[in-house]
């Protein structure tokens, strides 16, 4: 349930039923609005009643959150949440663009990587340490070597760092180097994965699975909510369905639909969503004309020869190509591109 605070409720009025909420054995997480602040009272609401709580001081209302999802939930905070990190913010009429290759190969790919999607216009830095593969022989990425190097390339450049962690034991280890926790579509809903990241002070950006439906993708966010971390990033990279002339199915239908549900930010990873270069750059505009509140594209300094995923990296030239169509569509629909310069005002 939600407990609405009056305009004028005062600090003192605001913890006192912060201290009510956990009496009752919920969790309370404190929203603050740009009229009023708000709280949401998540657990089993069966053990409470909300006449208990709307007698208390400074509380104008108590109402129920319908969705599963409580945190998560439009209900609980109409207006959009915006991820800020280092140079890199998304959400709230901001795109951000996550961009660099699918693994960490040596210093010089990723530090090449690096400066050219500085130079292009992304503010973070993707690249995977760790790599969770279909088959066991596949390149598994250079582990904490692999976050090292990401680690000297936000050196060089000032981009933030977004980097996959893929169990509870390594989160600690990631946070160490990273500034964002990816956590990929393979474990979506590995819950004690989840609960771990939001234990962390680190943003996290979390795949959909393949085969998840959107409320059991916002009820994985959720996870991460309850355990207090509002810093929260959704990312559509694609679904399973029937059609074979693309890696997964982009549905961009999902920007919308999530806009609606939830106030978290919404970015569109279109590289594993066609799985095609050729189509990367057309899904990436379209997906900023849909409202995404950022992109995630994989970039590689010779696609050709990447030890994962070449086939739908672009080089730098085509990204570079990419950021200015998006720029000008994001310019058309009263967005605007995330970029070093704002960040650094």
């Amino acid at each position: 349930m939600i407990v609405v605070m009056e305009k004028d409720a005062t600090p003192d009025q605001v913890e006192h039923m912060v201290q009510r909420v956990q009496e009752m054995g919920l969790k309370a997480h404190v929203i603050q609005g740009t009229e009023r602040t708000v709280i949401a009272a998540v657990g089993d609401e069966r053990v409470t009643k909300a006449e208990a709580l709307e007698s208390g001081p400074g509380v104008a209302k108590v109402l129920p959150i319908l969705a599963p999802y409580k945190v998560a939930s439009r209900e609980l905070k109409p207006d959009p949440t915006q991820v800020r990190v280092g140079p890199f913010a998304a959400g709230a009429g901001v795109v951000g663009v996550i961009a660099g290759p699918c693994s960490v190969e040596s210093e010089e790919q990723i530090m090449a990587s690096a400066h050219a999607v500085k130079q292009a216009g992304a503010t973070a830095l993707r690249g995977g340490a760790f790599k969770p593969r279909t088959s066991p022989y596949s390149f598994q990425g250079l582990k904490e070597d692999g976050l090292k190097l990401l680690a000297q390339a936000r050196e060089a450049t000032g981009l933030a760092v977004v980097t996959e962690v893929m169990s509870p034991e390594e989160v600690d280890l990631v946070a160490r180097y990273a500034d964002v926790l990816q956590i990929g579509a393979r474990n979506m809903q590995n819950y004690r994965l989840l609960e771990a990241a939001g234990k962390s002070d680190k943003a996290v950006l979390l795949k959909r699975g393949p085969a998840a439906t959107l409320d059991e993708f916002l009820l994985a966010a959720e996870y991460i909510l309850n355990e207090g971390n509002a810093h929260v990033m959704l990312c559509e990279r694609g679904i399973r369905t029937f059609e074979s002339h693309t890696r997964f199915t982009l549905p961009l239908a999902t920007i919308a639909y999530l806009h609606k549900k939830t106030h978290l930010p919404v970015i569109i990873d279109p590289s594993h969503g066609t799985g095609h270069a050729y189509m990367v750059p057309d899904m990436a505009v379209a997906a900023v004309a849909a409202g995404a509140d950022g992109l995630m594209i994989e970039v590689h300094p010779d696609p050709e020869t990447a030890a994962s995923d070449g086939y739908q990296s672009l080089n730098f030239a085509q990204f570079a190509e990419t950021m200015e169509r998006c720029r000008r569509v994001a310019d058309a629909v009263d967005r605007v591109i995330c970029s070093m310069e704002e960040a650094a005002v």
